[in-house]
């Protein structure tokens, strides 16, 4: 058994559903999750309902506590547009002022490009980040699924890759223009991944994602219309897996889980009616361990880093911030127990699925 001790682990993409679907997860339960799977800090989607747009609802977040442990604390993003309807630019600098992270419209891409450049302008005067779901909504047509053998067998609606790099592609245009940091959130495609690869080495203030479930799975393997392997952005192909992986040992990516819990009943009409999203809080570190570390041959300090070192630098003050340091274990095989969460949602595919690396704290 191996023991490691690391700055507290920070993971800039979580959703708690707390106002509004809080028989999903509540911002108690979700502390709760991400203690329990050995994150410090974790930063809030304001895709809620009322969306995050307010200084109230800010406050609201930041006050949130755990089912008694305060060893993991809450900083909440706020929302780019005004009720994240993409048609009105939100009091960004109230915001700021406020406490917000970086900024976002998480689950709705903001698509008018005049609304984007003023948003942009203004986050940049701020020295902030302005983070971008990164799918076209025009290329989107409904579709469910990467192009794959269970697509096809199914008929679904196919995601196409254009989806993702029309919306990046428009993006880093106007970061171009504006100077302002961007980050882009779970990236999906090798063809993504090289945009922001290639705005790296322009020398763009560019950043991106990768979550566990793109790092660990493919849509080229998927057999059943289960959607427990449904998400927004969809699942790669097998390419795309191998270029994300080889992304973030380069160090074009970091990591973050895009925990997204539903109650079982919306995660139960397949892949064309179920809802977006899986839960990853409980397992992102022995899935990214096994994945980075023990198949792709990563430094155990370079994939930490991934967790904490990256993301901290795109989350206004968090490098003043003291966190509890992430403990973990290398160790015998262990099989993924949902029954032990933490979360008050169970929707995802690795129940009994066996890692070696275990958060301790």
């Amino acid at each position: 058994m191996r023991r490691f001790t690391f700055p507290g682990f920070v993971d800039v993409h979580v959703h708690f559903r707390d106002p509004g679907m809080t028989d999903a997860e509540t911002a108690a339960s979700g502390l709760a999750a991400a203690a329990h799977g050995g994150f410090a800090a974790v930063v809030t989607m304001p895709n809620t309902t009322p969306a995050g747009d307010s200084i109230e609802w800010i406050e609201r977040q930041m006050v949130a506590k755990g089912r008694g442990e305060q060893k993991t604390i809450i900083i909440p993003s706020a929302c780019i547009t005004k009720g994240r309807a993409g048609a009105e630019v939100a009091d960004l600098e109230a915001l700021a002022e406020a406490g917000a992270a970086f900024f976002t419209d998480d689950g709705s891409y903001v698509a008018d490009d005049r609304v984007m450049e003023e948003a942009m302008n203004r986050v940049a005067a701020l020295n902030g980040v302005v983070c971008q779901h990164a799918m076209d909504p025009v290329e989107l047509k409904g579709g469910v699924i990467r192009d794959c053998a269970l697509a096809r067998k199914l008929g679904l609606p196919i995601v196409s890759v254009e989806t993702e790099t029309k919306a990046i592609s428009r993006d880093l245009s106007l970061c171009r223009e504006t100077g302002c940091r961007l980050h882009v959130q779970h990236i999906s495609t090798a063809e993504g991944i090289e945009l922001v690869r290639s705005a790296q080495k322009e020398g763009l203030p560019v950043t991106a994602e990768a979550t566990p479930h793109h790092l660990l799975l493919s849509c080229d393997d998927l057999a059943a219309d289960d959607a427990n392997f449904k998400m927004a952005p969809p699942l790669g192909n097998r390419e795309d897996r191998a270029e994300l992986r080889k992304a973030v040992k380069d160090g074009v990516l970091m990591f973050a889980t895009d925990h997204a819990p539903h109650p079982a009943a919306k995660k139960s009409q397949g892949f064309q009616k179920s809802a977006n999203g899986i839960i990853g809080l409980e397992t992102a570190i022995p899935i990214t361990y096994a994945v980075m570390v023990e198949e792709e041959g990563m430094s155990v300090d370079d994939w930490a880093k991934a967790w904490y070192e990256k993301p901290r630098d795109i989350v206004a003050g968090m490098k003043d911030r003291s966190l509890r340091d992430t403990v973990v274990e290398i160790g015998p095989s262990r099989a993924v127990d949902v029954a032990s969460f933490k979360s008050l949602s169970r929707n995802c595919p690795y129940n009994g699925l066996k890692f070696t690396c275990w958060p301790c704290n």
